[in-house]
């Protein structure tokens, strides 16, 4: 009798054995999809970039790490900060070195970037890095630099409500999130992906709030991985140097 129970148990157990070894799949696809990288910014520098010191758009990757390396560091990571328009000056929100060269853009329009609720990833003068929701954000002299973009991909731990489990909308992105412990996360995917699964990236990770970049423009320097994209054509893009 006790034979026939566990023998009649046995197609459950594999039935669970089989959801789980795919689930377990489907994370470890998800995550081999992506290049990220995780930095403390009490230990290292993430700085904006824009112009040079001439007024000169730095443009790309490359020119970004020519840049850095002309100010005495070495770039441990690079990546698009964030959308642009036309002219590539930013979309939204932008502070450079304490100082606010575009204004907190809260219009109501379409696209991404205006998909609601959008966000603002902002760097304080003592080295804390945070990812809110646009309304959140409140002007300080305490922010040494920000940028605004959207939409958001995690709000206080849960998936973006419009974004679709399955959706067929996919593209190559990139964003940044805050990890528990303060360091943050940012990635790209290598391949075309949703809102959805790249917003479950972050939210495994741990990140409470995350934060879109930009789609398919998107390059990621990644010096300690040996990814290197040196090209693009940016607008705003993300340095992190040793201090």
């Amino acid at each position: 009798m006790k034979f026939l129970k566990q023998y009649k148990l046995l197609p459950i157990i594999l039935l669970i054995s089989f959801i789980l070894y795919s689930f377990a799949g489907r994370i470890n696809l998800l995550n081999n999809n992506f290049i990220s990288y995780t930095t403390n910014p009490k230990t290292e520098n993430i700085i904006l970039y824009y112009k040079d010191n001439s007024g000169k758009r730095i443009g790309t990757l490359g020119n970004l790490k020519t840049h850095i390396s002309k100010e005495g560091k070495k770039m441990l990571f690079g990546m698009n900060g964030g959308m642009f328009q036309e002219d590539f000056s930013p979309v939204g929100l932008y502070i450079e070195n304490g100082k606010t060269i575009r204004e907190l853009n809260k219009r109501t329009a379409g696209g991404n970037f205006y998909m609601k609720p959008n966000g603002v990833f902002y760097i304080t003068k003592n080295g804390k890095a945070t990812v809110c929701k646009t309304e959140d954000f409140h002007p300080s002299p305490t922010v040494q630099y920000a940028t605004q973009s959207g939409p958001m991909l995690v709000i206080n731990g849960t998936v973006h409500p419009d974004f679709k489990e399955g959706s067929a909308n996919v593209n190559i992105r990139n964003g940044v999130g805050i990890l528990p412990d303060g360091n943050v996360l940012f990635a790209m995917s290598k391949t075309e992906v949703n809102f959805y699964d790249f917003a479950r990236f972050f939210k495994d990770k741990g990140c409470k709030n995350a934060l879109y970049l930009d789609g398919f423009v998107s390059r990621a320097y990644v010096r300690s991985q040996n990814w290197q994209q040196i090209d693009g054509n940016f607008g705003v893009m993300i340095g992190v140097s040793e201090k």
